[in-house]
């Protein structure tokens, strides 16, 4: 194992023995012991909190070495002194590390540092430097992923502050927030928010179902920050619905009208409609008259419900209890998610039942919200933050879609998410819209929603591909300017369903707003990270969280790195960075002769290379069913591959040094195909015999992290080295060549005429090994992403024009 410890607030001895002392783990009843070793075994004895009699903890002390030859009672039993070398054999046991396996008990600072543990260089320890030591261990990640205190926190050690007054909680150490809430006492309430909508035109407006977990103290006066999950999946989901709308993609490209469209032509203008009055407010309570068992929960919201924070979950229009139509990404949509933070911030009424005659106040928060979620939870925290919403300060935003149009489409093509060929806004929306799962409603509301669905297909226009006035709407990034929310993002750079395009974009623009942001890369696909052995990610959110929403001042924006990224040849290594590719100065440059990249000052052949995109229909179908033998066979140079007169595949010099290749990969080049329409699509791909990463983690222990006490628990999990592979795709990209210029233009050509072309590709952040060649395959069916016509296309690209330009990044020691 090899931590990565972001989390660790830096602290002075003198503050460290201050917090020991606010934590009950230095007592009064300590100052009066004489030595070192009565202290260190008084701070032992605080580490087994389950243990309850001298004997059980005797035997406890018993099954821990202190050296190679002395258990740790007999060496407590006769020692003089506390040397870093018994101290850090017992630490890396209360860690969970086991002697000659993970470390050896002649060694323990070799492991400390192998494993990169902090730790303290003493050789022997006075009271002072001991008392800081175990502050630090207490802060050190164990083998399970977790640290000490929070190993401590599943045993009970903050079962007894449950019962301390309000004032003296939240209780912070090391600058986050600890698991002093009892969690068999949350509060679960449902209100039911009124959204500033009439989605169903029904008259009345839109009522939005909101579930809240919060700590029993609020009921007697704390007031607690909320962290508020926006999810359209949280009332259930019509996989039938959805499963029924999808489309079919095995059908032509086709040509399109020339047009000569402006984004002044297409640019999405937000209109105010009318609304009905809202609800009159004859009566008010502070009581909730619903209540939920157990709702859809995310574990790291589940993590801080023991430490002090609201959590907030709600599915928004379309979905089961609420009003409304599921519009996917539109500003209806926005306007609803919203509404909850809208309420909670005092400023929009909610009420105790749907008849909305009795309303009820967030009374029990201080106001602050935070958004947190993946995928489409990621995304409407986006769309959210981008209104600047008075009261959200932060969102933590992980695989979320910046724009709609760069998820379902690409350059003027249908693209599809990965593994989801064939779904569009119009699937999506029936999949979440949940109100047809109960029989009543959908009676009353299935044909308003069949006519929401047919507006739906008919404005995403699959048969161009363009981007126009519906995509407008439902792109995030023209407001980049109003946030006003510090933001995390996390992605994969990996994740082929949301591709990284989306945070790309988002923060490169960013980089003008002034609000803290910062930015996990790591190299997984479609994930969340909050159970990784390797990573801290859980305290760094805690961290950012007991800043952002309780005020907390723990230097957490200049703390945490802007940009961390998980490096993609070894198994638990990050590193951070200033920047992705906005510092840099440097490219890697190259132009194209017979299946050779070469560099950019290298003489070549004036000529053309062609490919055709038409297979045998029997190799086609094939490849339809067997998605991985496809991408294998389109990488493979042997020329009885079926792929090898279907594709172009340039190869470059192997690397004579490790490279670090970021940001946005660029091609420019020239084109001719046969008929008025076409299309290409490219991959970046990284050639070399090697382990690689799993693009999902895998499991380590189920069930091993522990949330709280008594509470919930996550897998323990991480992404591993895999047996060694001949090559990997880095990144894609995808261009209707009609859209050569813009996505909202479409251009005319003529059959067998060159035409030039621009493309970046999906951004990267990748570590090319030396003795590594880089390979450039220019095809055009994308048979996992685009439409699969299968049709007698010819292309001709003329290998003079074509270069390949990629940032460098400067490549930092591991």
């Amino acid at each position: 194992m090899k931590n990565n410890q972001f989390a660790i607030v830096p602290t002075d001895s003198e503050a460290a023995i201050a917090e020991l002392q606010k934590i009950h783990f230095i007592t009064a009843e300590m100052t009066d012991l004489k030595t070192v070793p009565a202290v260190y075994q008084a701070l032992l004895a605080k580490s087994f909190p389950e243990v309850r009699s001298t004997a059980g903890l005797k035997y406890k002390f018993a099954n821990i070495m202190a050296t190679r030859q002395q258990t740790l009672d007999v060496w407590l039993a006769q020692a003089k002194l506390v040397n870093n070398q018994v101290f850090y054999n017992v630490g890396l046991q209360l860690l969970g590390f086991l002697p000659g396996k993970d470390f050896d008990l002649t060694d323990p600072l070799l492991a400390m540092r192998d494993i990169h543990l902090p730790m303290v260089g003493d050789t022997a320890f006075d009271r002072e430097s001991l008392y800081y030591a175990w502050y630090l261990l207490l802060n050190t990640r164990g083998s399970q992923g977790q640290t000490l205190i929070e190993l401590l926190t599943a045993k009970g050690f903050f079962a007894p502050f449950y019962q301390t007054d309000n004032a003296q909680k939240p209780l912070f150490f090391n600058g986050k927030a600890q698991a002093v809430f009892d969690t068999d006492d949350l509060i679960r309430d449902v209100v039911y928010v009124e959204a500033p909508l009439d989605t169903d035109n029904d008259g009345h407006r839109d009522l939005l179902k909101v579930e809240i977990l919060r700590p029993a103290e609020t009921a007697t006066g704390l007031k607690v920050p909320v962290l508020y999950t926006a999810s359209p999946y949280n009332q259930g989901i019509d996989d039938r619905a959805g499963e029924a709308q999808m489309h079919n993609v095995d059908v032509p490209l086709t040509a399109k009208t020339p047009d000569e469209n402006t984004y002044a032509d297409i640019e999405y203008h937000a209109t105010t409609p009318a609304l009905p009055a809202p609800r009159p407010v004859e009566k008010t309570t502070a009581d909730a008259e619903e209540t939920f068992g157990r709702e859809r929960s995310y574990t790291l919201n589940d993590y801080f419900l023991a430490r002090g924070f609201a959590v907030v979950y709600a599915a928004g229009i379309g979905s089961v209890d609420s009003d409304g139509l599921a519009p996917t990404g539109d500003t209806a949509e926005t306007a609803s998610t919203i509404a909850i933070i809208e309420w909670l911030t005092g400023k929009r009424n909610a009420f105790t039942t749907r008849d909305g005659d009795v309303a009820i106040k967030a009374w029990w928060t201080n106001g602050n919200v935070a958004m947190t979620g993946r995928s489409y939870l990621g995304t409407l925290a986006t769309a959210a933050a981008t209104t600047g919403v008075a009261g959200l300060k932060t969102i933590i935003s992980e695989a979320a879609i910046s724009s709609w149009y760069d998820y379902y489409r690409d350059n003027g093509l249908v693209v599809a998410p990965d593994t989801f060929q064939g779904e569009d806004t119009d699937v999506l929306a029936a999949e979440v819209f949940s109100r047809s799962l109960k029989a009543g409603d959908a009676h009353r509301i299935q044909g308003k929603f069949d006519a929401k669905l047919a507006e739906l297909t008919r404005d995403q226009d699959r048969t161009t591909g363009n981007y126009n006035q519906f995509w407008d709407e439902r792109n995030y990034l023209k407001n980049v300017d109003k946030i006003t929310a510090d933001i995390v993002m996390v992605h994969g750079l990996n994740d082929w369903n949301v591709k990284p395009r989306n945070v790309a974009n988002l923060w490169d623009k960013l980089q003008a707003v002034p609000v803290t942001k910062k930015l996990i890369l790591h190299q997984g696909q479609h994930i969340y990270i909050n159970n990784l052995q390797s990573l801290d990610f859980t305290d760094m959110m805690n961290l950012w969280l007991s800043h952002e929403l309780y005020g907390l001042d723990n230097h957490a924006e200049t703390l945490l790195p802007n940009v961390l990224v998980q490096d993609n040849t070894a198994a638990e290594t990050w590193q951070a960075h200033d920047n992705w590719w906005q510092d840099t100065t440097k490219t890697l440059d190259f132009k194209v002769q017979y299946k050779e990249l070469v560099p950019a000052d290298h003489p070549v052949d004036q000529r053309a290379a062609h490919f055709t995109d038409k297979l045998p229909e029997k190799l086609f179908n094939h490849y339809k069913n067997d998605l991985n033998a496809w991408q294998t066979d389109l990488l493979t140079e042997d020329k009885t591959n079926p792929l090898y007169d279907h594709r172009l595949l340039f190869k470059s010099w192997q690397a004579p040094a490790d490279q670090l290749l970021v940001g946005r990969p660029h091609i420019n080049g020239s084109v001719a195909v046969n008929q008025h329409f076409g299309m290409l699509s490219f991959m970046l791909i990284d050639f070399g015999q090697a382990q690689r990463l799993t693009v999902s983690p895998q499991m380590i222990a189920p069930k091993a992290l522990d949330l709280g006490y008594h509470w919930r628990e996550d897998d323990l999990k991480d992404f591993k080295l895999a047996p060694a592979t001949p090559f990997k795709m880095i990144t894609k990209g995808h261009l209707n060549l009609q859209n050569r210029h813009e996505p909202w233009h479409a251009e005319a050509i003529q059959p067998n005429q060159f035409y030039d072309f621009s493309i970046d590709l999906q951004p990267i952040f990748h570590h090319l090994l030396a003795g590594h060649q880089l390979g450039l395959v220019i095809y055009a069916t994308d048979m996992k992403m685009t439409v699969r016509g299968n049709q007698d296309l010819q292309y001709s690209l003329n290998l003079n024009d074509i270069r390949l330009s990629i940032p460098l990044k400067t490549l930092t020691a591991r």
